[in-house]
């Protein structure tokens, strides 16, 4: 498990990096700590005896300024990017803390007074499931985790000598993506006020936008695709099992930041296979005799939004072939795409079922 999440945070390290040596300006950084407090939001009736009182912890975070010397910066108004570390008290008995370490983008609006931030890594918490110490814990079933947060927050920088202030709103989400049973996760509400320092606190200029600096056009792609993982069926120490799909699609470049996709996936699942057996045997009454097939076939839309060489991807689906009823004929994928290559692509996905996750994906592809 450790190494899974490991190998996917290394990825992000080094998809900021890669944003990184495109760059030819001289480095400018600012380093914040931010204090929050909040609620933990009743996403499933479930774990309502885990929301008892108000998460509250820190939020310490580097940032990388840039000014627009390459054409991705000038095309989201000269974002930062950086790294950050969280540690939260999730102020209840059964949830305990939870340390998480991110890869994150600032991107700024409002003559550059709004910030929004996004930030992907993974999280420890203290207190995951446990049969027999911490059967209450449905959130976490294991130590390590998946987790996200975003930001939206006024911000002010260099009010005197370097330093400024920044107070706003955010959400942060824990989660394995059904890694481990049980992972029902949380959603943390937050309010957070802060202060911020510039590093180098002299003035700078910012590389002036072109008119026309969002068209541009390709033709029509066509690639391929293997994901795979591994992941557990809902029922509790069933064991963990390797799923692998197979797929293909098309996409076309509407502009220089985004892109329309159509695809088609089999997917191949041992969790899936379990779980089946499971039910055919433990006397359910639901008439599943154990010979129903647990692959499917699935079709979806999606949408890329390109930063540089990182994709961030959304993605609609539908189960075409689906012989067997789990989790619902819909489902949704978002995650992070990297161009290792103008043809050959990577990327760390999670595919869910409306709210409810089943795996983390890890893809390698091809785009002719």
């Amino acid at each position: 498990m450790k190494k899974v999440f490991f190998g996917g945070f290394l990825m992000l390290s080094f998809l900021l990096k890669a944003q990184e040596s495109e760059v030819t300006n001289a480095r400018k950084y600012t380093v914040g700590i931010t204090a929050f407090s909040g609620t933990v939001l009743k996403h499933n009736p479930t774990i309502s005896h885990l929301i008892t009182g108000h998460p509250s912890g820190i939020l310490l975070s580097v940032d990388r300024k840039t000014f627009g010397d390459r054409e991705w910066q000038r095309l989201y108004n000269y974002p930062d990017y950086g790294v950050s570390f969280i540690y939260q008290n999730m102020d209840n008995t059964y949830l305990g803390e939870n340390y998480g370490l991110y890869a994150h983008y600032n991107f700024y609006f409002l003559k550059r007074t709004l910030m929004f931030r996004i930030a992907q890594g993974i999280a420890y918490t203290t207190n995951p499931y446990d049969i027999d110490d911490n059967y209450r814990n449905i959130a976490y079933g294991s130590h390590i985790m998946s987790s996200t947060y975003a930001l939206l927050h006024y911000k002010k920088e260099n009010i005197v000598k370097g330093v400024g202030v920044e107070a706003g709103i955010g959400v942060v989400h824990y989660s394995n993506a059904n890694f481990k049973a049980p992972n029902t996760s949380t959603n943390t509400f937050l309010f957070t006020v802060g202060v911020n320092y510039a590093v180098d606190n002299e003035e700078y200029t910012f590389v002036e936008k072109e008119n026309d600096l969002l068209k541009g056009k390709e033709p029509v792609g066509v690639g391929f695709f293997f994901r795979g993982g591994v992941n557990e069926n809902d029922v509790v120490g069933s064991g963990q099992y390797p799923f692998y799909t197979i797929g293909g699609f098309v996409d076309k470049r509407l502009n220089k930041k985004s892109a329309i996709q159509l695809g088609t996936e089999l997917f191949f699942s041992k969790a899936l296979e379990r779980y089946i057996d499971f039910r055919a045997v433990g006397g359910f009454n639901n008439e599943t005799t154990g010979d129903e097939d647990a692959k499917r076939v699935g079709v979806f839309a999606g949408h890329e939004l390109r930063i540089n060489r990182l994709s961030l991807l959304t993605q609609l689906g539908y189960y075409v072939y689906y012989p067997y009823d789990f989790e619902g004929e819909l489902y949704n994928r978002l995650g992070l795409q990297f161009y290792i290559t103008n043809k050959i692509i990577s990327s760390v996905t999670v595919r869910s079922h409306a709210a409810k996750a089943e795996a983390v994906e890890f893809t390698i592809g091809y785009r002719l």
